[in-house]
């Protein structure tokens, strides 16, 4: 389901439209629908810059990791009337997290995002809460040596909250952005028991999984 845009939101999404060349307005413009979001971040190069990129920058530098692609994504979602919303998935200690921007159709949620790995990208609106939409990475969420490594999630985290660090334009607070994300509780989604049962990804799912990966962008052991 849509939501309105408030008279804050507005103003912000003011502010950065007001830095974007007639370009890159007609780019912003074109991505109205959750599907179009997508297909620009998969034609963006995945980074394996340690860094973070405002969605301003990424619209620039044309590259970002899923950090700055939800972010992006969050804040083309608002532009077209969702609100920003975005959900970390937490693995265990042998992969990195991996962030999502979120969105709800009715009363389904769906998800657009940036990924070095081929499945951890886009989802239709058509799963009933939060945990069936984390479920749909579990089998696709895997490092590169084929562990099945998803253990939780956080979220919704509703980016209004952090609209006083500009994080739509500025690089700037991006860190403290994503310190403040520590903050909010992780929902586990296995046990112990289940975790120590899980077998490997087969060789072919690895591969497809791996498929145009950025090599120095994966979890290094």
């Amino acid at each position: 389901m849509k939501t309105g845009l408030h008279t804050t939101a507005k103003t912000w999404m003011g502010s950065l439209e007001s830095q974007l060349s007639p370009s890159e307005q007609l780019l912003l413009s074109s991505l109205d629908s959750p599907s179009r979001i997508q297909s620009f971040l998969n034609s963006v190069p995945y980074s394996e810059d340690k860094f973070y990129r405002c969605p301003l920058r990424l619209l620039r530098d044309r590259k970002g990791h899923c950090f700055d692609g939800a972010l992006f994504a969050a804040m083309a979602l608002r532009h077209i009337g969702y609100a920003p919303l975005i959900l970390e998935l937490t693995p265990n200690e042998r992969d990195d997290d991996h962030i999502l921007a979120l969105f709800k159709q009715q009363t389904f949620w769906g998800a657009v995002a940036q990924s070095n790995f081929t499945g951890l990208r886009y989802r239709e609106p058509v799963y009933r809460n939060l945990h069936e939409l984390v479920m749909s990475y579990f089998e696709v969420f895997f490092n590169s040596i084929g562990e099945k490594t998803l253990r939780g999630y956080r979220g919704p985290i509703h980016l209004v909250t952090f609209d006083h660090l500009d994080w739509m334009s500025s690089d700037a607070g991006l860190e403290e952005l994503a310190d403040g994300m520590d903050r909010y509780l992780i929902h586990p989604i296995l046990t112990d028991d289940m975790a120590a049962r899980l077998s490997l990804v087969d060789d072919r799912s690895l591969r497809a999984g791996l498929m145009e990966a950025n090599p120095a962008g994966l979890f290094k052991f």
